[in-house]
């Protein structure tokens, strides 16, 4: 098995068996910071066919793992994740016979990967016949070219047919929510009154997670409408914290808001705003610190792969317990029995209230980035900049993450055991992927 690499992680192919020297630099520079593109142009696809949360925490982790399958081999010393992630038995390898260039095996299974996954195909297309024409304009070696594409495409195709018996087809052909009259359970919610969003994503296979329950928080507080019980006195919290919000408050709930479509009604016209989801804010951060560290192309894909099926995992767990609680909105319960005409900052999500899935979602991705990059790293957070909200800056990735799951209560849609619950409950799946997720050669 051959290869070249710019790294000095190892170097096995001579260059004289690809282009002259000046093109091979220009193709490095060409695919550095690959993986950090590649994601943001998947997200514009995710935002654009307006995939729900937990559907987009599925689209980021299959493509980014099959990219670190790819050029794992640039670095002796990684390891595959077959073995280590449910159901992954096996991948293809490479020819020892037959030269390879890694990095753009890694961008053909990202590529062939996220595809498959979303509703603009062409799209994705697109983006990758452009990287491909760049890349034979400048000069790649023709059969070391040939030869990635393939591998490449073997690579998509294998982790495709493991991500296609993940149940995520089967769960469609299950029953709805059911609405019903019990008062402390989750209905729809103004404006639109949605219908619940992936009622039955706890059937999803978890990546890392033994089982979607794995790590759950517990029950939320037991329903009360009665003044003066712990629950009554949980949801004046919410209403309260609301009315009483100063600007920074109200900016940190707007920053962090992640709904993949808010609806505005304008008179009788309707309009809908696309957003970054949740699980998208935090492969966007974590593409950002990658691009500051200047990051080598295996360190981006592990880290890329590691974020991605942590907020996954993050889901199946969160909406395991949102389906089982079933619990009534801060918003449901205030109008009914606190003040009809009050109304939350943001706009709440169509599903149940416990757990908070950004509470969740945001603490496993900050452990695994603490745990890659350390528990002070300072950086400035420019996710939002695209959807017209100004840059953010933290100290670390938990400041961040607790900032995140707050949020949620200066929003006026989550009740505080939701979020604080949430936070453990991230923090478990997070440390619990990156106990038994090992990359490296021991």
């Amino acid at each position: 098995m051959k290869r070249f690499n710019k790294f000095g992680i190892i170097l096995i192919l001579a260059l004289s068996a690809c282009s002259p020297k000046h093109d091979l630099q220009k193709l490095d520079a060409y695919f550095e910071n690959g993986l950090s593109r590649y994601n943001r142009q998947l997200t514009e696809v995710i935002v654009a066919d307006i995939f729900t949360p937990p559907v987009a925490s599925r689209i980021y982790a299959y493509p980014n793992i099959a990219a670190y399958e790819g050029i794992r081999f640039l670095d002796s010393t990684k390891v595959s994740f077959v073995g280590q992630l449910n159901g992954l038995d096996t991948l293809p390898l490479p020819d020892n016979d037959k030269n390879y260039y890694y990095p753009l095996v890694s961008m053909v299974a990202f590529m062939n990967v996220g595809e498959a996954l979303v509703y603009d195909l062409e799209r994705v297309d697109q983006v990758e016949k452009e990287i491909l024409q760049e890349a034979r304009e400048l000069g790649i070696d023709k059969e070391i070219y040939d030869n990635s594409i393939t591998y490449g495409e073997n690579l998509a195709e294998a982790i495709l047919g493991w991500a296609a018996k993940d149940g995520y087809l089967r769960r469609t052909a299950l029953p709805r929510y059911s609405v019903t009259d019990d008062p402390g359970r989750w209905r729809p919610t103004p404006p639109d009154y949605m219908e619940a969003i992936e009622p039955h994503w706890n059937t999803i296979r978890p990546f890392v997670l033994d089982s979607a329950n794995q790590f759950d928080p517990g029950m939320p507080t037991t329903f009360d409408s009665s003044e003066g019980s712990r629950f009554y006195q949980e949801a004046m919290e919410v209403y309260e914290t609301v009315k009483q919000l100063d600007t920074v408050e109200i900016e940190i709930a707007k920053f962090w808001d992640c709904n993949p479509n808010i609806s505005t009604t304008k008179g009788h016209v309707m309009y809908f705003q696309q957003q970054i989801s949740p699980g998208g804010h935090w492969m966007h951060i974590a593409a950002q610190v990658l691009e500051e560290q200047k990051a080598d192309p295996v360190l981006a894909a592990e880290t890329m792969s590691m974020v991605g099926i942590a907020v996954a995992d993050a889901f199946i767990s969160c909406w395991d317990q949102k389906y089982r609680s079933q619990l009534t909105r801060p918003e449901t319960f205030i109008n009914e029995y606190i003040d009809p005409d009050w109304m939350p900052i943001l706009q709440t999500p169509a599903f149940p209230e416990h757990t908070s899935g950004h509470s969740v979602a945001s603490n496993a991705a900050a452990t695994v980035l603490t745990h890659l990059f350390g528990k002070n790293y300072a950086f400035v957070d420019a996710t939002e900049v695209p959807y017209g909200l100004p840059v953010r800056s933290f100290s670390s990735f938990h400041q961040a993450s607790q900032e995140a799951a707050i949020s949620r209560l200066y929003g006026g849609i989550h009740y505080r055991p939701a979020i604080e619950l949430g936070i453990t409950q991230g923090q478990q799946i997070g440390q619990h992927i990156i106990t038994k997720i090992r990359l490296q050669e021991k």
